[in-house]
């Protein structure tokens, strides 16, 4: 039988170190590290992570600021704001939840934020860094995977590792994580040849597809060890609503880790944003 690795038990061992370094912060420093959270719509989805962020961010120390504005918010009225974060002392980190509205440009918002409050790690400076090796802000789903795989994995030399989609918030990050790890990497996407066949060489497996059980059971090796990004609300026949990754979990007794859907990545997700929040607050010498 494979292992399952719980994620929210990672994430709430994580959370105890990030609550204690937040202590320590404020002890020595004389910081409380600040998150603003920015919601626009009433997207239900959105709504939901918003809360569970803001929720999570409030049970560790961190002083959670939101701003919620209407569907119709222009964009300049938002590069307003997050001009004002920006310049906030108080405000360590700076969370834009998308998706935004039509008549906002991501990407303009994205860009608008200042590198060092990025805690989603989307900024091109950020992106820059990690595509270099260098110190940045790293996005919090690719680091939440490579967190999970260092509960597993003791030295990621020369692993053959395939990563399923090639987003720029899990799939490319992901990737240049493991490559900084001396791991073989190969990236598949929607046009990749004879995906199979690359999945059964890989030691490591990393799904961030967005296709419910797209990952069969042989597909995958023996020993091998399975992270599923992905995450799909289905309806069964009866009418009974689930969540289902993109790996078909029951066929992987064979393989030797397989993280589950949900508790899984998921709440890696929300405490890698909490520790960006935290290393953004640190004093820079």
């Amino acid at each position: 039988m494979a292992q399952i690795l719980r994620g929210d038990l990672v994430a709430d061992a994580l959370c105890r170190r990030i609550a204690a370094e937040i202590v320590a912060l404020r002890t020595d420093h004389g910081i409380v590290p600040g998150l603003a959270v920015v919601l626009v719509g009433e997207d239900p989805p959105s709504q939901v992570y918003v809360g569970r962020k803001v929720v999570k961010a409030r049970e560790v120390g961190i002083r959670s600021i939101e701003h919620r504005l209407p569907a119709e918010t222009g964009e300049d009225e938002l590069l307003a704001l997050i001009a004002g974060l920006n310049a906030d002392p108080a405000v360590h980190g700076i969370l834009i939840q998308l998706p935004l509205p039509p008549q906002i440009s991501a990407a303009k918002v994205l860009d608008a934020i200042d590198p060092a409050k990025d805690v989603d790690g989307f900024h091109p400076v950020n992106v820059g860094r990690l595509s270099t090796g260098g110190d940045g802000l790293i996005p919090c789903t690719p680091l939440g995977c490579m967190l999970l795989l260092e509960e597993v994995v003791t030295d990621f030399r020369g692993l053959k590792a395939v990563v399923i989609g090639k987003s720029n918030i899990v799939g490319k990050p992901v990737a240049l994580l493991l490559l900084e790890r001396e791991c073989t990497v190969t990236v598949t996407h929607i046009h990749t040849r004879n995906l199979p066949e690359l999945v059964r060489a890989a030691d490591i497996v990393v799904v961030a597809a967005g296709a419910p059980r797209l990952v069969r059971g042989d597909w995958v090796k023996p020993g091998a060890i399975v992270i599923d990004v992905g995450i799909t609300r289905v309806v069964d026949g009866d009418g009974k609503a689930r969540l289902v990754g993109d790996v078909a979990a029951d066929e992987m007794d064979h393989a030797a880790v397989v993280t589950p859907v949900p508790r899984g990545v998921g709440p890696m997700t929300i405490a890698c944003l909490l520790s960006n929040t935290v290393k953004a607050a640190r004093p820079r010498s």
